[in-house]
């Protein structure tokens, strides 16, 4: 099997024969509401919601299914019926022969194409596909060729259209179809369903769904419009005929007439089903067809959208804005020794605005949920946001701040609308203890790259809903149309500033223990499969992370009182929190007690009253706190098996037993542990070496990517989560969960241990870009499966976390509050022939191009950062690292890209 190849630096891709891998499919989106997916046989659905599917729902395994493709069907004279999809039966039939038609795809950010060639039919078809950026549509663009001899050809393009709710494919199915109101005009077809059916009741339908096609030869002169079908086949059950199929259809292979424009059929199964005039294609001469699916707000606002797109002009000018404006989103690239690995790394960081598009379903793999995202995507997304795309940011982590409750946790139910949050109708109470950590995580890397000190002053609402005592009580007080604002005693909405919601999650957490005295794993913590240890399981791998959030959140408040503040101003009530007696925190029982005091007063309403405090009290009370966790692991968490390897453990079950070590199943180990007790510094330099050692030695599959997320525990153990349940080597339970392996690697290169850091972040590359082991187009999915598949792909947090490590640690460009430091850690394999490395990116409203020289080729450990330019200017700096200050940038034209030179010497 050839794998695919990078046509250019932008991530472009061909892969020849694409069919012959299953399980294949490619986004395609804008940001209007259209999100598709489409497979090198055009299957794939096409959606703008969970309850607004134009094409049907399909999961993974309706991927193998040809019969509901964006068919394109091909009657050539003298020689049959032929798809330039690929979907017949008869093609289907041939697939592993040597007759098979020759395939080859090619794709770029958010178009895709397939061209199909075939000999024995004489014909060739290339088949475009995208969504325009500005309109809910889906342009194929079909053009035909005679490449061998002359051919009179009868296209037909056959797309069922399904138009309802993702919910009606086994609810309802038929009645739902029996709503349908099909309508044929000179351009197409047009579905206007009466009703919808599903989980919001029955409503009056309020959305048309549409196609239309046309065809050019050559590009029309002015004024001259293309040619538009000669008829229509709109309804399913007509164009397949009794006993045919999607692939087998008896209209076309019986030549049935089709239908005239002013057609209409009720409660039908719809086809958008168009057919074009025969002709005759001399050899060497090719012609366009075109079909426009899509939706609108009634039959005139589908058409006056679709039409443009008839003419191929207008369809190939808006093809090529799709192609700038994608591309222009992407603003890092990378230049090392492995031009593949920079060219994958596109696909890496245009994931992370997939997601933005899709949430975490939409997709055939995310067959789950109704779109959006939950807390942790809303933070985490933020990370590669903040580096590629900073406009507006700020705003986005100051509104995600009015999910938080008073007592910590945060709504679950995000909204459409940038900072909504919809209370819990379902009264679904499930906390997952990690939530608390992500917004600090993302606000101080805002922080550090703006210098933009000012956002934890600004204040925001939080979270009410009847929920109350982190999960565990209600507040019976609380009525819906009391609204889902905090308020205090007299009822006025309160406000605390982010600085006072981001205390509450962290001192909240810190107190919210279990009998070892670490974080109550609550209903699971970033793993959500680790659901079933609710009473008495602990997560003393976030826990870690926690303590390093208090100790960062200090070292904040210590460099604003550097700057010259000196006071903060908190509730009234979350002092309580801020007691700083060792024996209270060595005394698990007595910080659960002193947590449900401060959550019984915070139950209904707060009192509105704030106290100041000063920043060096407020930042040494934090620092003790997460220096306590730090050692209170250290102290109680690093054990050792019977082979000598040793490492942290990272959970406590239901029955409150320890979860890793010797077991008589075999040694039990789990890689999120050592994830965090890396990266907050919490193992020491030896420690992480042995942690790395046991690693390697119990968690290391090179045959499948690098590291598994846990050992094999031989056990259906649900007193801990229902990964147990899952097939070994598969999602949660021993996957290579590409996520937290990029974690890791993130933590060894924060401790800089690069070559191990390295290892983690190229087994990844080197696995997922080997097309004949990982079965993906480039990017990293959620996991690798244990046949060595990736799976998942594309929306997927692990982007993010990728991206930010080779941009932030690998190249070293960081911010420190606001001031740009560069700190590479790239080794000597990484460098060009020339030897240099080079990255371009934004920092601070400037464009920079950064290009590192290692003329003498020396290793990381062995070069120290040397002479400095800034755009041919000499450059004086640290001696470990490069440092422009944020007043310098500022100075700098916002209009140029500004060529740093760094000689490592």
């Amino acid at each position: 099997m050839k794998g695919y190849q990078y046509l250019d630096e932008n991530g472009t891709f061909s892969l020849e024969d694409p069919e012959l891998t299953g399980y294949l499919y490619f986004p395609l989106a804008n940001e209007k509401g259209v999100m598709a997916s489409v497979t090198p046989s055009l299957g794939g659905d096409n959606k703008m919601g969970q309850n607004t599917f134009l094409l049907a729902p399909v999961s993974s395994e309706e991927l193998h299914d040809k019969k509901g493709t964006r068919n394109f069907w091909v009657n050539i004279k003298g020689k049959g019926l032929w798809s330039a999809a690929g979907a017949s039966a008869w093609q289907e039939a041939e697939l592993f022969s040597k007759e098979k038609d020759k395939t080859l795809l090619t794709a770029g950010m958010m178009w895709h194409s397939v061209k199909r060639t075939s000999k024995e039919y004489g014909i060739e078809a290339e088949i475009t596909s995208f969504v325009p950026l500005a309109d809910t549509l889906e342009v194929m663009l079909v053009t035909l060729r005679a490449p061998f001899e002359d051919i009179t050809i009868t296209p037909t393009a056959a797309i069922p259209l399904y138009g309802r709710s993702a919910d009606n494919i086994r609810d309802h199915r038929h009645v739902t179809s029996l709503l349908h109101r099909m309508e044929t005009v000179k351009e197409g077809i047009l579905l206007n369903p009466t009703l919808t059916f599903d989980e919001r009741g029955h409503r009056k339908n309020e959305i048309v769904y549409g196609v239309a096609g046309s065809a050019e030869a050559a590009p029309l002169p002015e004024g001259e419009t293309a040619e538009l079908p000669t008829g229509f086949y709109p309804v399913i059950e007509d164009f397949i005929g009794e006993g045919g199929s999607l692939i087998n259809p008896s209209a076309l292979l019986e030549g049935k007439e089709p239908v005239k424009a002013g057609f209409h059929k009720d409660g039908y199964e719809t086809l958008g089903g168009i057919a074009y005039e025969t002709c005759t294609l001399k050899k060497g001469e090719e012609k366009t067809y075109i079909a426009v699916i899509g939706y609108g707000k009634s039959k005139e606002d589908f058409l006056s959208q679709a039409k443009p797109y008839l003419s191929k002009a207008y369809s190939e000018k808006a093809l090529a804005e799709v192609k700038k404006s994608w591309l222009e989103k992407l603003n890092i690239k990378y230049h090392t020794a492995s031009r593949d690995f920079d060219a994958w790394m596109q696909w890496v960081d245009f994931q992370p605005i997939l997601r933005r598009i899709y949430g975490c379903s939409f997709l055939p793999h995310h067959d789950y949920g109704k779109g959006g995202r939950g807390w942790r995507d809303l933070w985490q997304d933020c990370l590669a946001l903040l580096i590629m795309n900073p406009d507006g940011v700020r705003e986005m982590l100051w509104s995600n701040y009015a999910g938080v409750r008073a007592d910590g946790s945060n709504a679950t139910i995000i909204g459409t609308e940038q900072g909504e949050f919809i209370a819990d109708r379902n009264n679904i109470t499930r906390v997952w203890m990690d939530h608390g950590v992500w917004p600090f995580l993302t606000t101080r890397l805002y922080i550090m790259q703006t210098g933009d000190t000012g956002l934890l002053f600004q204040e925001n609402t939080y979270f009410k809903d009847p929920q109350a005592g982190r999960g565990e009580e209600k507040d019976l007080l609380w009525k819906a149309e009391d609204g889902n604002s905090l308020r205090t005693e007299e009822q006025a909405e309160y406000k605390g500033t982010v600085l006072e919601h981001v205390l509450i999650q962290l001192l909240t957490a810190f107190y919210d223990v279990g009998e070892h005295n670490h974080m109550r794993l609550r209903g699971a913590d970033w793993n959500d499969a680790l659901d079933m240890a609710k009473e008495r399981g602990e997560s003393v791998a976030f826990s870690a992370l926690y303590g390093q959030n208090l100790v960062q959140l200090g070292e904040m408040l210590r460099h604003l009182k550097e700057e010259g503040m000196e006071k903060v101003s908190l509730l009234e009530e979350l002092f309580i929190l801020l007691r700083n007696e060792e024996e209270l925190y060595e005394d698990g029982k007595a910080k659960a007690e002193l947590l449900h005091s401060y959550c019984d007063k915070v139950r209904h309403t707060v009192s509105g009253r704030k106290k100041e405090i000063s920043l060096s009290e407020l930042a040494e009370n934090l620092i003790k706190k997460g220096n306590w966790i730090k050692e209170h692991i250290r102290k109680t968490e690093w054990i050792s098996d019977s082979e000598g390897y040793s490492w942290y453990n990272s959970y406590y079950d239901n029955n409150g037993r320890r979860v890793e070590g010797d077991n008589p199943k075999g040694v039990r180990m789990m890689l999120t542990g050592q994830v965090f007790t890396i990266m907050s510094g919490i193992a020491g330099k030896e420690q992480v070496k042995d942690i790395t050692a046991a690693a390697d030695k119990y968690l290391y599959a090179q045959e499948l990517g690098g590291y598994k997320l846990n050992t094999d525990f031989h056990e259906l153990k649900t007193d801990l989560g229902r990964m147990f349940g899952f097939a070994y080597g598969s999602k949660e339970n021993g996957a290579v969960f590409a996520h937290m392996a990029v974690m890791y690697g993130n933590a060894l290169y924060q401790r800089n241990f690069i070559k191990e850091g390295y290892k983690v972040i190229n087994s990844l590359y080197s696995h997922l870009s080997d097309f004949e082991k990982s079965r993906i187009y480039p990017g990293i999915p959620e996991y690798i499966g244990d046949n060595g598949r990736g799976l998942y792909h594309y929306l997927t947090g692990s982007a993010s976390w990728l991206l930010l490590t080779v941009l932030t640690e690998m190249f070293g460009v960081k911010g420190e509050y606001g001031a740009l430091l560069l700190e590479p850690k790239l080794l000597k394999e990484q460098f060009d022939e020339e030897g240099k490395a080079e990255v371009s990116f934004e920092f601070g409203g400037r464009s920079f191009a950064v290009t590192y020289i290692n003329r003498e080729g020396k290793e990381f450990g062995e070069y120290r950062i040397g002479a400095a330019a800034l755009d041919n200017e000499p450059l004086r700096n640290e001696a470990e690292k490069f440092v422009l200050s944020r007043e310098a940038i500022q100075k700098l034209d916002s209009n140029s890209v500004h060529r740093i030179r760094v000689d490592l010497n």
